[in-house]
């Protein structure tokens, strides 16, 4: 004879129906929060072509120190542009295509760093240049730039 075995209960894998509504639910949640934030990625390319163009700012500084050369940069509405005084471009920086103009000029203005080989930064205003980097109505950035020093301060 043969002994019999108690019955065991198999439990199947997967998951349960309140598992898988619980899921449905905070990823529903999730999505009414994240998802409004995503379409407003221009301010973010503005911003982040702000920083490159403080950082190049920064560079063309460096270099004309460094190099005891003369560097100028050229801003427009459009974009910036470095380049040596006597020839020979360094950089240029377009705005962003989709959101072009970018920066709130109403012309082009210039800073020259290390002018005459004195270690002075001189700008086309004869005083602080603040360039505004704007999308749609909001500002999205603005920085300075010293005319004795040449410094570049993100000011927000």
């Amino acid at each position: 004879m043969t002994a019999m075995r108690p019955a065991s209960r198999i439990r199947s894998a997967g998951f349960t129906l309140i598992e898988l509504v619980m899921v449905m639910v905070i990823t529903a949640a999730l999505a009414v929060v994240a998802l409004p934030k995503f379409p407003d990625v221009g301010n973010w390319q503005v911003m982040a072509y702000a920083d490159n163009v403080a950082s190049a700012l920064q560079s063309a500084r460096r270099v004309a120190l460094a190099q005891r050369r003369p560097v100028v940069a050229t801003l427009t509405s459009t974009g910036v542009t470095v380049a040596y005084v006597a020839g020979g471009s360094i950089a240029s920086l377009a705005c962003p295509a989709a959101y072009s103009p970018c920066m709130l000029e109403s012309g082009t203005r210039s800073i020259t760093f290390n002018a005459s080989n004195s270690g002075a930064s001189v700008s086309s205003t004869g005083g602080t240049l603040t360039m505004t980097f704007t999308l749609g109505s909001g500002t999205a950035r603005v920085l300075q730039i010293e005319t004795e020093t040449g410094l570049v301060r993100v000011l927000s």
